[in-house]
């Protein structure tokens, strides 16, 4: 176990005093482990002295992009989503204080479930609740998608048309200011999502909604969904999407998916049924489902275009990671959405 004192993105005296003049019940002092970092927020599994468990979340250290990683909007979504039926860790405190620990950060409940992360993790959960945790991601995502966006204090436009044309435009000039090899194969793609908008199903967009993001028991009932950092208002059937993207099935060599597919460990529902569970659930039209596919496997490709660049030129550190592999998942991630907007 890394040394508290020590730990990266924590000042451990600091964050300790903050934490027991703003969280009710909290006992210094306490430890402080790191248990998921990389490119995305950092979250600590914080122990206080009686053995209480808690979570805390701050950006990256160094973050190259502080928009990417606002905390103030994690906590304004799980603070809102609590005790509307959608499963979010209970939040506890927010600080706004940079003196602190040079970030914003949250602490919230911890949940203490089992995380499919990647194929290895798959294992945790039993073979025979794999089909109930595929139901419950499909049910859960359109409980979500079911809340009246009116009636909670959530950020984001309450605009009923443009999600996906700004989401086009805002990943389009990233990629242009960096300018890769791939460029062009970008913009030709953009153009075609522009030209063939589906209307908008407005609702709570959470923005990586996949299995990945969700905290299962072992019956594979979700606990919490985590990880609000792209949330906002926008079109709900892009969620569907984007957790399509990342379901592969057992045996698919050639299937581009935008991050690890878990679910190619088998016992899994396939993409089809997960779909079909979530329009039954939602009562949404998903005949337009292949183009949101092929939005965010094109969105995808983007966000690792722009690690890929963070990496050429240092941003990222030296941290062990070969940003080379990219090049493969970009291809096939941009070559699978043309194929899914040639229909």
């Amino acid at each position: 176990m890394p040394d508290s004192a020590t730990i990266a993105g924590i000042d451990r005296d600091a964050v300790t005093r903050w934490l027991a003049d703003n969280v009710e019940g909290f006992t210094g002092p306490a430890e402080f482990t790191l248990i998921a970092g990389g490119r995305s927020n950092l979250t600590y599994l914080v122990t206080d002295a009686a053995g209480t468990k808690m979570a805390l979340r701050r950006p990256p250290t160094g973050s190259v992009l502080e928009s990417a990683h606002d905390m103030s909007r994690e906590w304004k979504f799980v603070s809102a989503l609590r005790g509307t039926g959608v499963p979010v860790a209970q939040p506890l405190a927010f600080c706004s204080d940079h003196d602190v620990t040079g970030a914003d950060f949250y602490a919230m409940e911890y949940i203490d479930g089992i995380v499919l992360g990647d194929a290895a993790a798959a294992e945790k959960l039993p073979m025979e609740s794999r089909k109930h945790a595929s139901e419950q991601a499909a049910d859960v995502l359109a409980a979500l998608h079911s809340l009246d966006v009116n009636t909670l204090d959530v950020p984001g436009s309450r605009k009923t048309t443009g999600y996906i044309a700004r989401q086009v435009e805002r990943w389009t000039a990233q990629v242009q200011a960096v300018m890769p090899p791939e460029t062009d194969q970008v913009v030709r793609i953009a153009q075609r999502l522009v030209d063939d908008v589906p209307p908008q199903v407005t609702g709570i967009a959470h923005g990586d909604y996949r299995i990945g993001n969700l905290s299962f028991d072992a019956q594979g009932n979700i606990l919490a969904i985590f990880d609000w950092e792209l949330a906002t208002v926008g079109d709900c059937m892009a969620d569907l999407g984007w957790m399509l993207s990342t379901w592969g099935e057992p045996g698919e060599s050639s299937f581009a998916a935008t991050t690890s597919t878990p679910t190619q460990a088998g016992g899994f529902l396939t993409r089809r049924e997960v779909a079909e569970r979530y329009a039954a659930a939602s009562g949404h039209d998903i005949s337009r489902l292949d183009y949101y596919v092929a939005f965010q496997r094109w969105r995808g490709a983007c966000i690792q275009l722009g690690v890929r660049h963070r990496y050429q030129v240092g941003a990222m550190g030296d941290d062990g990671y070969d940003f080379r592999v990219l090049d493969q998942t970009i291809a096939g991630a941009l070559a699978a959405a043309e194929s899914d907007l040639a229909g």
